[in-house]
């Protein structure tokens, strides 16, 4: 008898359904195959379909069960086929009658038949609303996660044998209430509050301004001077997720199994900050799997890289296209994926080796020929890509021991959303967030300047020998500080200032 049961696979971050076709032959000697390209975890599948059957109480079949993955061509990963394929075999052994055409099955069994929580519901539950099914079948720790979806009946399943009560009748799975985005509250935890910090206002305001407009944020100075404090308290003034921003950053995390368990949807946007040894696999994606990397963890929040320059040449070479285009595109022998990777980059760095060069205080023991090697370690492209580059001078010790109140990091985020607010507000036609996403083109057509703002970018590009990729961040930045103000139209101080944070070697 032949069964068939509807499934769904995952390639980057879009499913695509899966018919899981199920013959038992009881003409042939008894034996367990499964085709369709399976990857080791679905092979391994039909001992823990085998254990499930037995053990949630039903008969394993004693024949030639042939298990087979439509389309055959795309290769199947993960062990989300378990419970189509032992749905798929009670009901082509008869155990089990019941019409399923129209809906959707998906999730991990463990041997005693209870369901265990899997990887990518998120995009199941999106190609369930798509394909407009009727119903969606998974684990039940995974339900609040595909809730998110509107017009998705879900059903959280515990057990194998709960759902085979279900198709006969004898005690229905209600399905899971849709979770609204609205209702859902996260609080963002920060290591850091702006007010904890004392000194580098400058680096504060230039926070402020990457937050607002999403711009890459490079900080150098010496030893103990704030910079990773700095950059732990940026987490508290970024803007607030928008549902779209969070089903984008929610489906990474899912492909990844990076949701908490019971969890529903992320609401914090992203903070990662990986070791200076992780390898271009680890920061950009890849492996034989095409797994998205840290900048895609990073999308939509902030990938910070502490000690930049210690970074291997190669990996950070590979950040040039993911910061220009915000994605990235991991090429492999079983296919190619797109991953978003739209991040805020901030970059910290020593001024040398030992770190104080450039100190008033303390003596630098480089050799000139080690700090030009030690900055060569960051090439002139990826400088270029950063908007805002901030020097940090050493925090005397008057401003540590002062009691003077500095700004908290809820106020300057009231600040920053509403900046946010108004960038959102003037791209919607064009489906842009921030100044940031902006290309040359938009850039030309929805940034005006004045005669006297043009004419100072003009002096900038000569005296400052500002690349082309340069002059439309500066714009980018420049209209960022116009938002801030709440201005409409950027003013000649909004320029002067957006210049002032371009590296001090090209003056």
């Amino acid at each position: 008898m032949l069964a068939k049961v509807i499934s769904g696979a995952t390639q980057g971050l879009e499913s695509i359904p899966i018919t899981v076709e199920v013959d038992i032959n009881n003409k042939s000697l008894p034996s367990f195959t499964i085709v369709g390209l399976p990857s080791k975890s679905v092979e391994e599948s039909k001992e823990r379909v085998r254990a499930a059957i037995k053990n949630s109480g039903a008969d394993f079949p004693p024949h030639r069960i042939t298990v087979n993955l439509a389309p055959a061509d795309i290769p199947k990963e993960g062990p989300a086929y378990d419970l189509p394929i032992a749905l798929g075999i009670l009901i082509a052994s008869g155990q089990l009658t019941v019409e399923i055409k129209k809906h959707l099955f998906f999730g991990e069994l463990s041997l005693d038949g209870t369901l265990r929580h899997t990887h990518g519901i998120l995009p199941i539950a999106l190609l369930t609303k798509e394909r407009k099914y009727k119903g969606l079948f998974i684990p039940e720790i995974n339900a609040k996660e595909a809730a998110i979806v509107d017009g998705v009946k879900i059903f959280p399943v515990t057990s194998l044998i709960s759902l085979f009560h279900h198709f006969n009748g004898t005690q229905i799975i209600k399905n899971h209430p849709h979770i609204s985005f609205s209702r859902l509250q996260e609080e963002v935890i920060v290591d850091f509050d702006l007010s904890d910090i004392k000194g580098q206002e400058q680096a504060k305001r230039a926070l402020e301004i990457s937050a607002a407009g999403g711009h890459n944020l490079h900080l150098k100075g010496v030893p103990g001077a704030g910079k990773t404090m700095l950059a732990r308290a940026l987490p508290g003034i970024l803007p607030d997720l928008t549902e779209t921003e969070a089903l984008e950053v929610t489906k990474i995390y899912s492909i990844t199994g990076n949701i908490p368990e019971g969890a529903s949807i992320i609401k914090v946007r992203p903070f990662r900050a990986p070791h200076h040894t992780t390898s271009r696999i680890g920061l950009i994606g890849g492996s034989s799997h095409r797994t998205p990397g840290e900048i895609s963890l990073a999308h939509r929040g902030v990938l910070f890289l502490d000690e930049f320059p210690e970074f291997p040449r190669h990996v950070l070479e590979a950040l040039r296209q993911p910061i220009e285009d915000g994605i990235v595109t991991i090429s492999r022998a079983a296919g190619t994926v797109t991953y978003p990777a739209k991040f805020v980059l901030v970059a910290a760095s020593n001024p040398c080796p030992c770190g104080f060069w450039g100190d008033p205080v303390k003596r630098c023991r480089c050799m000139p020929g080690q700090i030009a090697q030690y900055k060569k370690r960051i090439s002139g492209p990826i400088i270029d890509r950063i908007d805002l580059h901030i020097d940090l001078p050493p925090v005397k010790v008057d401003r540590l021991t002062s009691d003077l109140k500095c700004e908290t990091s809820q106020r300057v985020k009231k600040r920053v959303q509403k900046a946010r607010n108004m960038q959102t507000l003037r791209y919607k036609k064009i489906k842009l967030v921030c100044n940031s996403d902006l290309n040359s083109k938009n850039v030309k057509e929805l940034i005006p300047l004045s005669s006297d703002s043009t004419k100072l970018l003009r002096q900038a590009v000569s005296t400052m020998h500002l690349s082309a990729r340069t002059y439309y961040r500066s714009i980018k930045v420049a209209r960022t500080i116009a938002d801030l103000e709440g201005e409409e139209n950027i003013s000649l101080s909004n320029v002067a200032e957006a210049l002032q944070y371009r590296p001090k070697e090209e003056l």
